[in-house]
């Protein structure tokens, strides 16, 4: 058993889909994906004496921000059935040797196996690991189970999600897949719309380009048009049982038709087609309440049915001290700060939100005033009594005068229009859909109640 640098991609990728903690970012491709974003990669594998594997992990070479100094890191990794096994040092003995070689503080792994694994706790323990709070990539995810027929998973899935497929389906919406360059640049103008929309970072268009010429087969671009344009698109990938959903671009129209839940079932179906158990959405928020910035994100995803799935904390391996310390409270500083201005939008949404709440309160308080309280009659104003002098004083009749000769007997007739004039011009226009009826409407005046002295001098009491 020895521990060495694998070069057979598909001896490779078959150990990884074959294992329970197969996951993408262990692939071989992704490893080359990678590189190209000038992140060396390193296929370590473990073999026995018939040259099978029996461990493997992909690591990225990368360097500290600010620091300048390299470090390792395997996203979702190792590969290894037993973390206490003989070939579990003999990886990590291999991976420490690499490491000083060139220079790099610390072996950074991120492993795709449940939180509080006890086996692997402990066994990471014995090696020296340590555990951070911070991630890389995401420790919650969400997995749909997909085997079964349609009708199956249609039943497991939340009714609005089941409703919005069939509206969005009922738009004349084509879900295709494609492999032409058009397509691919029309997913990457829509995507980098959706990463300005949604504030996450949209990399350059080559690398979505690669991502999908590396995998081949094993990907697909899903593109959803709607009269002859392309309105929303995304990228599925598949290893062993599982599929994952990537990248995923959606237009503001496709979001008005509910065609991301059209898209997310056809890439279900797809994954399904090519044999998958489990589709992975990826990443939801670690705290699952509303108000959450991702909540609304795990609310989609979870419409489809199945499980919030938590890995195990980041675990580092330190190799130099004193450069880890440094680097520690550069990460420390940096969430930090991230947090205050995470906290400072969710104030801001906050405040926002009350805002706009009040608003619409006091725009009901003022629509409620001024319409006539229901049950309630308007009391017609009573006639004047006259006065002595205006009961001695008789008026007599006016008398209609009579018209000149000549005078135009049609002056108080309504003029025709002339031709061509817009009939329309008094007649009230139709409020738009959407509009508060409420706020044009008539109303009448409420009857003056009359207030005693006493009522009046309470009225007359500064508020508290």
């Amino acid at each position: 058993m020895k521990a060495q640098i694998i070069t057979d991609r598909q001896q490779w990728n078959d150990f990884v889909a074959a294992s329970e903690l197969c996951n993408l970012t262990q692939t071989y491709e992704w490893g080359e994906l990678m590189s190209k974003r000038h992140a060396d990669s390193l296929h370590v594998g473990v073999v026995n004496e018939d040259g099978s594997l029996c461990a493997a992990m992909l690591v990225l070479v990368s360097t500290v921000p600010g620091l300048h100094v390299p470090y390792f890191y395997a996203p979702r990794g190792p590969i290894i059935d037993n973390p206490a096994s003989p070939a579990m040092t003999i990886l990590l003995n291999f991976v420490k040797a690499e490491a000083h070689k060139r220079g790099a503080c610390m072996l950074k792994i991120e492993p795709g196996v449940p939180d509080g694994d006890k086996t692997w706790l402990n066994a990471l323990r014995h090696y020296g690991f340590r555990s951070i709070p911070y991630a890389h990539h995401l420790r919650h995810e969400w997995v749909t189970d997909i085997r079964g027929d349609e009708q199956e998973l249609m039943s497991k899935m939340h009714k609005k999600t089941r409703q919005y497929i069939r509206t969005s389906a009922r738009t004349s919406t084509v879900i295709r897949e494609s492999h032409e360059q058009s397509a691919i640049d029309a997913f990457y103008r829509i995507y980098c719309e959706t990463g300005e929309r949604s504030e996450f970072m949209v990399l350059n268009k080559e690398y979505y380009e690669n991502f999908l010429r590396l995998y081949k087969d094993n990907a697909a671009l899903l593109i959803a048009e709607y009269d002859n344009r392309i309105i929303a698109a995304a990228i599925v990938v598949r290893l062993g049982r599982w599929s994952w959903n990537m990248y995923e671009a959606a237009s503001d129209e496709s979001r008005e038709m509910r065609v991301n839940y059209l898209l997310q079932w056809q890439r279900i179906l797809w994954a399904k087609s090519h044999g998958c158990w489990y589709f992975n959405s990826r990443g939801i928020p670690d705290v699952l309440e509303e108000g959450n910035e991702l909540y609304g994100v795990y609310n989609f995803k979870r419409g489809f049915g199945g499980y919030a799935m938590r890995s195990l904390e980041t675990q580092d391996l330190v190799y130099r001290p004193l450069v880890y310390q440094a680097y520690r409270k550069l990460l420390d500083g940096k969430h930090w700060y991230d947090s205050q201005q995470a906290a400072k939008r969710k104030a801001k949404e906050l405040k926002e939100a009350e805002e706009k709440k009040a608003a619409r309160e006091a725009a009901q308080k003022t629509a409620a005033a001024s319409s006539p309280v229901a049950g309630t009659e308007v009391a017609p104003e009573a006639p004047k009594t006259p006065t002595k002098s205006a009961k001695a004083t008789k008026t007599a009749p006016a008398v209609p005068k009579t018209p000149a000769i000549g005078a135009d007997f049609a002056a108080e007739v309504p003029k025709t229009p002339a031709i061509g004039a817009d009939f329309a011009t008094g007649v009230p226009k139709t409020p738009p859909i959407g509009a508060d009826l409420d706020v044009d409407a008539p109303t009448a005046p409420l009857p003056a109640i009359k207030k005693s002295k006493k009522q009046k001098k309470v009225a007359e009491q500064p508020e508290i």
